[in-house]
């Protein structure tokens, strides 16, 4: 998975995790812009703004969802949920030990 491809899916996952902490503006360039894939242009041009400041706007609300992340770790702790839930998927007919052990590290986050 390329760079680019990378960032668009952490934003979206970023986007339903804080998306109600953002302020109706930022929602929309960033619906735009990640969900329906519109050029910076075209957003542009739809909201009658200059493609610099959708660029700018995106940029900073980005930064917001990457801030409330670093604060909150709501996506960084479901991640690590969603890892013990398939090890244990993957332990239920193996090693019982193994499975008290994750259930144990899966109280703790």
């Amino acid at each position: 998975m390329d760079e680019e491809l990378k960032k668009k899916e952490q934003v979206i996952l970023l986007m339903d995790c804080y998306r109600e902490l953002l302020t109706d503006k930022q929602k929309q360039y960033l619906s735009l812009y990640y969900e329906e894939d519109l050029s910076l242009s075209e957003i542009a041009e739809d909201l009658s703004v200059s493609k610099n400041a959708v660029f700018d706007n995106i940029k900073r609300s980005v930064m917001s969802l990457e801030k409330y992340e670093s604060k909150l770790h709501i996506l960084e702790n479901h991640r690590k949920r969603l890892n013990l839930i398939n090890k244990i998927e993957e332990e239920k007919n193996k090693k019982h030990e193994d499975i008290d052990e994750y259930l144990e590290m899966l109280k703790n986050i």
